[in-house]
């Protein structure tokens, strides 16, 4: 029940929806029809011949056992072939029974018959027309060739003109269409639920990843635009990364990380807004920390950073650059960072390299942490040698977009190539958590055509 209700919650709108669409359909389908009226009227069936009580009573069975007949009769072409000649009637004798119900009472001797019509006086004329002709139509089947007819047929109850159409029930079709429209959407918004297979939950998140969830980044429309969050700030997203940074500092109080790669399942999971922040949190509070650019196919740190992308990361793994030469300052000097540099034919190969080893060796030395904003984990096979090298990874999972498969099989990557993996950062998670995620970044990933290389995977 609570995750019923739950799922509820989280799709309240499609209830709603169909709340408003089954009225409003049901509405309109009963404006549209015709509306029909109904006469009722009833014949009551005995016998001539009742001198004495035991006449009576097998006059009474012999009419209880005619009237079933006489419904079948009522309901004939023949009968309405009669009326429909007497009234001079401009329909066929199957369109008109259509609109007769005869119904005989259980255990009596009557006879309801109900006439329905689009017009109320002909539905009256209809009715008493049909009586008059029937008690003449029993008159001719029931008299012997000698003698009177042993069944006499009377009207017990005249019909009258219907004042009010007996269909549509318009308020009763809108209360069932509002219903039906209310319980189908409860059941969409259900089974949307059950059926979702992107990740929303932390526990499930965790478990799927096998790892903590160590921050929960709320959507904020201002760092879509800006990609960093000022320093200082006490919004609901500085605070969340100033938790995260709390979280990542205590993973492991005996052997802390201080080189952590930060990547993700999939791209657009918001991976290095996470690393140009965390980084940024984390100089706040007096951390010395050097941000590397390691997503060489598809970089975006310095950009966001608005700092010069020229020189970096390649140019001293190739050995034509010093660390010294392409680090570079941002704010106050507790943040360097180290630019991707120009685009090499194989960046896998680079990041598993022993001299990318043995700068991060360097640099863990010279700095409180070393953050890494590395590629996604299951386009390409650059990061899968990189985590390796590393103290641990972090992910990057955003909320209602990575599916489950996906962490799962980031998770697999991991564990295949001996990773540690540190924790899981739910991304771009809606303040209230009841939608899914509508934007993302556009990573397009593959090279970047002004970097002069060749779109990848996408």
């Amino acid at each position: 029940m609570r995750e019923v209700l739950s799922a509820l919650r989280v799709g309240w709108w499609l209830p709603t929806v169909g709340l408003v669409t089954g009225g409003v359909v049901a509405l309109a389908i009963s404006l549209l029809q015709t509306p029909l009226y109904t006469s009722d009227t009833q014949l009551f069936v005995s016998t001539t011949d009742s001198t004495s009580t035991s006449d009576v009573f097998t006059g009474s069975q012999f009419s209880q056992q005619r009237v079933t007949s006489y419904a079948q009769l009522l309901t004939g072409e023949e009968l309405a072939a009669r009326v429909i000649d007497r009234l001079d009637l401009d329909v066929t004798a199957a369109e008109l029974t259509a609109g007769i119900t005869a119904t005989a009472v259980t255990d009596t001797v009557l006879i309801n018959v109900s006439v329905t019509h689009p017009s109320p006086e002909r539905t009256q004329q209809i009715a008493a027309t049909l009586g008059a002709e029937f008690i003449a139509f029993v008159g001719e089947l029931e008299t012997p060739e000698a003698g009177p007819s042993p069944v006499r047929v009377a009207v017990t109850d005249s019909p009258e003109v219907p004042t009010v159409p007996s269909s549509p029930q318009t308020a009763r079709n809108v209360a069932l269409g509002l219903l039906v429209g209310l319980l189908i959407g409860a059941a969409l918004a259900i089974a949307r639920v059950r059926l979702d297979r992107s990740v929303r939950d932390a526990e499930e998140a965790a478990e799927l990843a096998g790892a903590p969830v160590i921050g929960v980044i709320l959507r904020d429309e201002a760092l879509v635009k800006e990609h960093t969050i000022d320093q200082g700030s006490s919004s609901r997203t500085a605070e969340a990364y100033r938790q995260l940074r709390t979280n990542l500092q205590f993973l492991n109080v005996d052997e802390p990380p201080k080189a952590i790669m930060i990547s993700s399942a999939v791209p657009s999971e918001g991976k290095t807004t996470v690393a140009v922040n965390l980084a940024l949190a984390l100089a706040e509070a007096g951390r010395s920390v050097t941000l590397v650019e390691g997503d060489l196919r598809r970089p975006r740190v310095t950009r966001y950073l608005g700092m010069v992308g020229g020189a970096g990361l390649t140019n001293i793994l190739s050995g034509s650059a010093e660390l010294e030469d392409v680090l570079q300052p941002y704010g106050d000097g507790d943040l360097k960072v180290i630019a991707a540099g120009p685009t090499p034919p194989n960046p896998s190969e680079l990041l598993a390299s022993s001299h990318m080893f043995t700068l991060i060796d360097d640099l863990r030395a010279k700095n409180d942490f070393v953050l890494i904003d590395a590629p996604p984990l299951l386009p390409v096979a650059d990061a899968s040698g990189l985590a390796v090298i590393v103290d641990g990874v972090v992910l990057s999972t955003r909320y209602g977009s990575t599916r489950k498969e996906q962490l799962q099989q980031a998770r697999a990557t991991l564990d295949r190539v001996g990773a540690r993996t540190l924790g899981i950062i739910l991304n771009i998670v809606p303040p209230k958590a009841e939608v899914s995620s509508a934007y993302g970044y556009g990573y397009n990933y593959g090279y970047d055509a002004d970097r002069g290389g060749a779109h990848a995977a996408r």
